[in-house]
């Protein structure tokens, strides 16, 4: 390649004198007498362009060169990091800078990568300055090595092996290969508590994450050691003995040994527990804003009570919190117990500390790369500029979570430099798809295979509105429904939902007849917030009625028909109230939900009044135990001396109501042998879920037993407890990525001659 120089090729000089060479820490080269640059020349550059050689030199034509001046472009190349070799040269008044060039990686491939997404691994290791198009350096490439293996070590995976593999190729490029020998993971043969004398071995390894192999270890990875799972199992072995009184209780040793062939790993634990110490008292010191009656009233421990850890934690993180209420961000409340190894007993003491006052000056987002700032703006209750409230910024917390656009939600307080009344509230958020897809599917002798399906999208174009689609392709019922719903229609949060349907019913017939009912519709339903909350509904919507053939229609049909037409309108106005307080929406623990809904037809040919009451509550219980419970009631009347129009009829049985009876089939069957639902309905479900061994507090995968009642009735037809159907069984609920799903199987309790049984159901996209 011909050399560059600001004025174009020079001719070789005769005279050659070296002044530096190619490493900076290199004997010291031989001293060049200062001159006048008269010409600047650059020679090796292949891919780099000569203007960021030029950039980096420290003179320029017409400077006086100095051995200084050499040194500090020598300093300034090598730091670019393109280049493995520079030196000066000097031909008269020539300085001629010769590079030679990194090498760039073309490729990295990754041979026997097993455990681990490539994905990922491919961005961290171009993170660290190694990937396609990089220059490459062979130090970079062992400390990545090393990190690889660290990461496998992670994993239990301890006879892993990397190997590196640097293959040339033309035009000064090469391929990198990262050749893994992955092996097999290392398992947890057994762990032993040595010291426990009050409480029994087995007992203290059932608060472990970590466990030796067993049935359930492939979906867990229990068995695999890690180190940071296993500070977390001695953290709750700790507790558990604090929470019992054992304030001295201390963990001795903790040794980990693996065998010579490193696929098993046995654990030994050495333990003193010390003597139990009871509370006598509880003192309060420090500044508590002249409130210590209501500090005092949030304490949780009692005198007389075993001390317990966990409600030390607990009630100095009370303290801070409702010192946080008064503005206090920064508030230090440091427990403190005074024991009397004696008597056995402690007096805990709370020193305060609540430091200043602060407001609260910007609130800041980061992480949401899709949903716009607003969207998250609008949620939150505290405001900029205004004092620092710790329980509305909780609740700001809680509302943005409600979204269930994010699975990570991360607010961290700031101080605001040079303003110490002041700090930044910084929002880290990790996004999640918002698209959510359901899927249900049954079988009957009557139907067949029957599949629904839906697709909605929460968080469409980042807006915060959401578009859905819904379709059931049942043999007997099917359904079209579009709708899209804008949670701030308002500035005020008054929310619009918009839903336009088509349905068609031919309802399961003995008689192999063919009719239909189509009932076109649109409507539109208002959300006004009264409380954080509670919502009120209102709402107004059309339906069309179009029964078809008179060949094999169900009685009731032909009653309808007789007495609004084959063709009629109904005009309705709704008012719901919903009032939700679960911790989740997709797997609560605690919490309680209210639903109340009316509907009323005020115009057009059919008239009717129809009401929905709903309640759930969940209750979480000792040993990881969740308690949910589920009631419905349901009720139509017909107007106007006309009785209940059929098609607005509630229907029971399967997913949602009673499970193990076929979908739809509860309550009256016409002579045809058509299930036409009832004005009444009335269902119960318990269910109580308890944690799949080995997934620790993972409440995305758990496993239940559930216990259905209820049935449909006619709109005159007198509800009697004996005429309830009932069932139970067991199920599985996984939080999957498509959805909440489940599985059930179960067998009924209460049946009769004519039910209609089926014992396996499934359903993506519901709860109850």
């Amino acid at each position: 390649m011909l050399p560059v120089s600001l004025f174009g090729p020079l001719r070789p000089a005769a005279a050659l004198v070296v002044v530096a060479a190619t490493s900076l820490a290199a004997a010291p080269v031989l001293a060049a007498q200062s001159f006048v640059i008269q010409d600047i020349r650059i020679e090796g550059v292949q891919r780099t362009d000569p203007g960021t050689v030029f950039a980096a030199l420290p003179f320029r034509i017409g400077d006086t060169y100095t051995d200084d001046k050499g040194s500090a472009a020598l300093r300034a190349l090598f730091a670019t990091g393109l280049f493995k070799d520079v030196r000066i040269e000097i031909e008269g008044q020539v300085a001629v800078v010769v590079v030679e060039e990194r090498a760039i990686i073309a490729n990295i491939a990754f041979v026997g990568l097993k455990e681990f997404d490539k994905e990922p691994l491919t961005k961290s290791l171009r993170d660290a300055g190694i990937g396609e198009g990089l220059p490459f350096d062979r130090a970079l490439i062992d400390r990545a090595e090393q990190e690889i293996k660290r990461q496998y070590l992670s994993r239990s995976l301890y006879g892993a092996e990397v190997v590196t593999t640097v293959t040339p190729i033309e035009r000064n490029r090469v391929n990198v290969t990262f050749t893994m020998t992955e092996g097999e993971a290392a398992r947890i043969s057994d762990i032993r508590i040595a010291g426990a004398s009050v409480m029994s071995e087995s007992t203290l390894l059932e608060l472990f994450e970590l466990n030796p192999s067993g049935w359930f270890s492939w979906y867990s990875k229990s068995d695999r050691y890690s180190r940071t799972k296993l500070n977390s199992d001695l953290e709750k072995l700790r507790a558990y003995y604090f929470n019992r009184g054992y304030l001295e209780f201390a963990i001795e040793s903790t040794q980990v040994t693996i065998s010579p062939d490193k696929q098993t790993i046995s654990i030994a634990i050495s333990i003193k527990e010390g003597q139990p110490y009871t509370v006598t008292s509880v003192r309060l010191e420090g500044d508590f804003l002249g409130k210590e009656d209501e500090f005092r009233s949030l304490v949780l421990l009692r005198p007389g009570q075993p001390y317990r850890g966990d409600a030390v934690t607990e009630t100095g993180r009370r303290f801070t919190d409702r010192m946080g209420l008064y503005g206090y961000a920064f508030a230090r409340v440091e427990s403190r117990p005074e024991i009397d190894r004696a008597t056995g007993q402690v007096v805990v003491v709370f020193a305060a500390e609540p430091q200043r006052r602060v407001y609260v000056r910007r609130v800041d987002m980061a992480g949401n790369t899709r949903t716009r700032d607003e969207v998250i703006r609008r949620e939150f209750r505290q405001l900029e500029s205004a004092w620092y409230d710790g329980g509305l910024i909780k609740l700001s917390k809680e509302r943005v979570d409600r979204l269930g656009y994010f699975k990570e939600i991360d607010i961290e307080t700031s101080e605001v430099a040079g303003a110490p009344d002041q700090v930044d509230l910084v929002v880290t958020l990790t996004e999640k798809p918002t698209g959510n897809l359901a899927i249900g599917a049954g079988y009957s002798n009557a139907e067949k295979l029957t599949f629904s399906a839906s697709i909605k999208q929460d968080n469409a174009f980042g807006s915060g509105k959401s578009l859905g689609l819904e379709v059931n392709t049942g043999r007997s019922n099917r359904t079209l429904v579009v709708s899209t719903v804008d949670p701030y229609w308002t500035v005020d949060g008054v929310s619009l939902a918009l839903d336009a349907f088509y349905r068609t019913s031919r309802p399961i017939n003995f008689l192999g007849d063919s009719y239909d009912l189509k009932t076109p519709g649109a409507s539109a339903r208002f959300g006004i917030p009264f409380s954080e909350y509670d919502t009120v509904f209102l709402g107004l919507g059309w339906e069309r009625t179009e029964l078809g053939t008179s060949v094999g229609l169900p009685l009731a049909w032909l009653n309808y028909r007789a007495l609004y037409g084959s063709t009629t309108d109904a005009f309705a106005t709704t008012l719901g109230w919903a009032r939700d307080g679960r911790d989740s929406l997709l797997a609560p623990s605690t919490g309680r939900y209210q639903r109340l809904f009316f509907e009323w037809s005020f115009a057009g040919e059919v008239r009717y009044l129809k009401t929905n009451l709903q309640y759930q509550e969940y209750w979480s219980l000792p040993a990881r135990l969740t308690l949910g419970v589920n009631a419905e009631l349901g009720l139509g009347r017909g107007l106007g001396g006309k009785p209940f129009p059929v098609f607005k009829n509630f229907y029971g049985g399967g997913l949602g109501t009673v499970r193990v009876f076929e979908q739809g089939s509860l309550g009256v069957i016409d002579p045809t042998g058509s299930y036409i639902g009832g004005a009444k309905r009335f269902n119960a479900n318990a269910e109580l879920y308890f944690p799949v061994p080995g997934t620790g507090n993972d409440r995305s995968l758990r496993i239940f037993a559930f216990y259905d009642m209820g049935n449909v009735w006619r709109e005159h037809e007198k509800a009697t407890t004996a005429s309830l159907r009932a069932s139970a069984g067991l199920g599985l609920s996984w939080i999957s990525p498509v959805g909440p799903l489940k599985l059930s199987w179960g067998t009924p309790l209460q049946v009769q001659r004519n039910d209609r049984i089926q014992r396996f159901q499934f359903q993506i996209g519901t709860a109850f």
